[in-house]
Formats: structure tokens, C-alpha cells, sequence
């Protein structure tokens, strides 16, 4: 397979890649997050959709300023000439840690609605965690979804006919 077609090729599709990630992270991530540290419930559920667009603009903006970064991080661990798959799953596991040290704070601010030191003081208990689950949704289940619609949108639309 042409592991280019599932990748985006110009900004209008990196706009669909980010918007397909960010959504399905988001809407997984912070219900997960919030349902392991005061409980699932479905009154937690729907205070957590309350946040979710000021918690998805966040993202959005973050993966923007972290994208270098990461690229550069990952380009540390992988050498020369990686496979796709193993370039794929480091640039997200990079993508990942510098987003997630931010959003352990940040996320917690924005799903609490106040700005305290609590998730600064509690960072080191519950970063390894959201870690964690971010990764799993982002190489499992987001990224994987979002490199199947470049696919999707990349797919050769020439049908061969016979006479």
C-alpha cells in the first residue's frame, strides 16, 4: 500500500486529518479522564460536554504549536529511514507527551472551570496516567480512523472498463 495516501498532502487536508484526531480524541479522552477521577455517571458526562469545545480549541491550538517539536523529537528516535508504521506510532507517542504535560494543567482547568495549583501539585500522579489514555486513543483509535479518510480521499476514482 501507498502509505503516502494515508497522509495528508495539503493544508486542506491537514485541516480534515486534525479535525477527524481532535475530535474523536477529545470526545474520548476527556470523558475517560473525568470519569476516572469523580466517576462515570451521566450528570459527570454532561458537565464534560459543557467543556468539550473550549477543551477541543485547546487542543487544536496546542497540536499547532507543539506539531515542530514533536517532529523533531521523534525525528531523534527514529534515524534515518523508518518504516511507516514505526514513524507513525513514535511521532504520536511524542505528539502525545509534549500535549499531554500541557493538558494534565490545562485540562484540568478548563474541566474545573478555576485555576488552581491542584493539578500542578497532583501533576506527577496523574500525568503518566493521561498519558497514557491519550495514547492508547490517539495510536489506536484516532489516528488510525484519520489516516483511513486521506485513504478514503486519496483513493483512485479511475475505473477501468472493458470493451
Amino acid at each position: 500500500m501507498d502509505f503516502a495516501k494515508r497522509l495528508p498532502q495539503n493544508l486542506k487536508e491537514t485541516l480534515i486529518f486534525m479535525a477527524v484526531v481532535s475530535i474523536i480524541s477529545v470526545n474520548l479522552i476527556a470523558p475517560v479522564i473525568t470519569g476516572l477521577e469523580v466517576g462515570f455517571s451521566l450528570s459527570h458526562w454532561l458537565r464534560v460536554l459543557r467543556q468539550l469545545p473550549l477543551l477541543w480549541v485547546s487542543v487544536v491550538i496546542l497540536v499547532v504549536i507543539t506539531q515542530q517539536p514533536a517532529a523533531k523529537l521523534a525525528g531523534y528516535f527514529l534515524g534515518e529511514q523508518p518504516s511507516f508504521r514505526s514513524a507513525m506510532l513514535v511521532t504520536a507517542m511524542c505528539n502525545v507527551f509534549l500535549m499531554s504535560l500541557v493538558l494534565t494543567i490545562l485540562g484540568t482547568w478548563i474541566g474545573t472551570g478555576q485555576i488552581t495549583l491542584a493539578p500542578i501539585v497532583h501533576f506527577a500522579n496523574k500525568w503518566p496516567r493521561n498519558y497514557t489514555i491519550a495514547l492508547i486513543v490517539e495510536a489506536f483509535i484516532a489516528q488510525p480512523i484519520a489516516r483511513s479518510v486521506m485513504a478514503w480521499l486519496h483513493r483512485d476514482l479511475t475505473v477501468t472498463t472493458e470493451d
